[in-house]
């Protein structure tokens, strides 16, 4: 049970090229209903999610494209990371993004190829299910932990499922568009989208997994305590 379950925590990665291939409407409930399980403060439960399938779905992407078509510059609802980050982190962007560009053949001078490469965010990579979370516009930066406990729920259980995902903070970007889209009002915050499917292995883009930090950069071990000096 052990071993399967970081089995599952470790096959999961963003998936960008999905089969047409229908999800069941009873294979998603089943994966939402198992993610609810993830902790809230005094169990509140905040988050919500639309779950996006046929014309719906395809009602979306038409009009996210249109919006990245016509320019218009996509602006979180939400301060999404620090204006500067570390030099490590920066690195680590920077070496993930050339590698997902080299296996898709996209030269770094190929500013169309970058765009179209942009532009699948809004297709969704082609998975026939779109997922939005959104939280209250009034949340708390607690309150985007307990939706991400939430959200790795619903990943790991898509992978347990044979299904895959990827997160979509581009989707987030056009939040008023998303919004009226689904007729929602002012007080929701669209915290992201997340495309879902079957993955499509013979794609090369999804053999692509970026190197993961060795668990000493990010772990501290404490046996004994601190020396105050």
């Amino acid at each position: 049970m052990q071993n399967e379950l970081l089995s599952v925590i470790t096959a999961r990665h963003c998936q960008r090229a999905f089969l047409r291939r229908p999800v069941p409407r009873a294979t998603l409930a089943a994966v939402l209903a198992a993610a609810a399980n993830a902790p809230s403060t005094r169990n509140g439960q905040p988050w919500q999610v639309a779950v996006l399938r046929g014309a719906a779905r395809d009602s979306l992407s038409r009009r996210l494209c249109e919006a990245f078509d016509g320019g218009v510059e996509p602006r979180l609802d939400y301060l999404g990371r620090a204006a500067a980050l570390p030099e490590v982190f920066e690195r680590r962007a920077a070496a993930a993004a050339a590698g997902l560009l080299l296996v898709k053949g996209i030269a770094r001078d190929d500013a169309a190829g970058r765009r179209a490469h942009l532009r699948q965010n809004f297709l969704f990579h082609g998975a026939p299910v779109e997922l939005i979370f959104h939280l209250a516009a009034d949340a708390a930066p607690g309150t985007f932990f307990e939706l991400g406990c939430f959200a790795q729920n619903v990943m790991l259980g898509l992978v347990a499922c044979g299904l895959g995902s990827c997160p979509q903070a581009s989707v987030a970007g056009y939040g008023d568009v998303v919004r009226e889209q689904l007729g929602f009002g002012a007080d929701r915050l669209i915290v992201c989208g997340m495309a879902v499917g079957y993955p499509d292995l013979a794609a090369p883009v999804n053999g692509y997994v970026p190197e993961r930090a060795a668990l000493a950069d990010y772990t501290q071990w404490f046996d004994e305590p601190p020396s105050a000096g």
